[in-house]
């Protein structure tokens, strides 16, 4: 039996901890051998000084066993295969990702967040859809990916239980920003779903986690080599977050752009370029598609043919939503109360987007959380988002906010207008996909 304050001091000393030192560690996270002042010493000590890969690798297989690991063995027959994002603003991509792959042939649990501060969570998009339960038995979630190939959930609290609680302390203690712990974090969660690969798109820019290239290029490089490490082959897309990703930001409103991303009404390219690459590296990493060119070719096609789509679909009505979502969304999704245009006040190109606070925006109108338990009003948001690099006129429509009254419409307007520069001359938009990290 390890003492807390020998382990605590080991790391604070600098010194790498054993095999034993960490499981003890996340054994008191679960049993509450370890104080939260303990638990946010021993947080403090990893985030001045780091962790050696092997510590993260034996860190995150600790967390993920310190709960339920799914088990697919005979239950399914095709590659199982996720993909994480670390978050951002507009980013639906997993609600299109999801069915194009399992349309290809793949097996996706996704086992997704909520949004917490300025960036979206993929759960609280799925829970404007009337009657999605977003927490199915793991006998109903294994049910609905072998049926549909897949189905999209909470985190449950039998999953990687000791994270919930470092989370949560590291959240009151300004330690969230430590690569092994973020790493550690995403990492027990995603293999205690069971997969046999992983592709992570780590984000970069004004509206993520990481802002700059050096930190995304850590961040990937620390979830890579510990995924390997732990035996799951993962690959990372670091992609670009210096804008909202898509025409939308809003929960029923992302829901939206989804199904005419799906069916094809609308494919805004830097989402499509984002979807398609994740999707083929999924591909890749499960062994579907023998090289890039083909893996693309199937993603494209899973798309056209209308299956990316139907499965979808499917999924929506097997997890309790309405079954023909897809045609009548219209009327089935919530609706704001009202609509106003934001228009540009002068001529220009649009040019910096503060997409960190639109995100914030979003949350002042209800539509995000800065607290786990918070009720959110799922109608609100912006839609018909002009991307960075546009040409505009005194007076044309850069966005139109979805608002419940005139006061919010308002405010918000007047927030989304701070948040984006009209510039005189030409901007450079940064590339959509800047690096990938094998």
């Amino acid at each position: 039996m390890h003492l807390p304050q020998n382990i605590i001091r080991q790391k604070r000393n600098k010194q790498a901890l054993t095999v034993d030192e960490i499981q003890c560690f996340v054994d008191g996270l679960k049993t509450g051998d370890f104080t939260d002042a303990q638990v946010g010493s021993m947080a403090m000590a990893i985030w001045l000084n780091g962790m050696t890969t092997d510590e993260v690798v034996n860190l995150t297989m600790a967390m993920r066993d310190s709960g339920t690991v799914v088990d697919w063995q005979n239950k399914l027959d095709k590659p199982i295969v996720d993909k994480h994002s670390t978050g951002g603003v507009g980013d639906k991509v997993s609600l299109m990702l999801a069915p194009i792959v399992a349309a290809c042939g793949a097996n996706v649990p996704m086992i997704a967040g909520q949004g917490l501060g300025h960036t979206g969570g993929t759960v609280d998009k799925l829970e404007a859809i009337p009657g999605f339960n977003v927490r199915p038995s793991l006998a109903e979630f294994q049910a609905t990916v072998k049926e549909q190939g897949t189905a999209i959930i909470s985190q449950t609290k039998d999953l990687a239980p000791a994270d919930k609680r470092l989370y949560s302390i590291r959240d009151v203690t300004s330690t969230v920003e430590s690569i092994p712990l973020i790493t550690a974090s995403i990492l027990s969660k995603k293999l205690a779903a069971g997969l046999e690969s992983l592709v992570m798109d780590v984000k970069v820019g004004n509206g993520a986690m990481m802002a700059d290239i050096e930190s995304a290029q850590a961040l990937a490089h620390s979830i890579v080599s510990v995924a390997n490490g732990a035996g799951t082959p993962t690959q990372a897309l670091i992609t670009d977050m210096n804008q909202p990703l898509g025409t939308t930001v809003g929960n029923s409103l992302e829901i939206q752009e989804t199904i005419d991303y799906l069916t094809g009404k609308y494919r805004e390219p830097r989402l499509h370029e984002v979807t398609i690459a994740l999707a083929a590296r999924m591909l890749l990493t499960s062994k579907i598609a023998s090289d890039i060119e083909q893996a693309t070719t199937l993603a494209e096609e899973a798309l056209t043919s209308g299956k990316a789509a139907e499965i979808f679909g499917k999924m929506i009505a097997a997890m309790g939503g309405p079954a023909n979502l897809l045609t009548h969304s219209e009327s089935l999704l919530p609706k704001a109360n009202m609509t106003k245009n934001i228009v540009a006040a002068q001529a220009g190109y649009i040019g910096i987007m503060d997409t960190r606070a639109i995100g914030m925006a979003l949350v002042e109108m209800g539509g995000g959380r800065v607290d786990h338990n918070q009720s959110l009003d799922y109608s609100v948001g912006f839609s018909d988002i002009k991307p960075k690099g546009t040409k505009v006129a005194e007076g044309d429509i850069i966005a139109i906010v979805h608002a419940k009254d005139d006061a919010q419409a308002t405010q918000a307007i007047k927030q989304y207008l701070s948040a984006v520069e009209i510039s005189a001359t030409p901007v450079t938009v940064e590339p959509v996909i800047h690096q990938l990290i094998t």
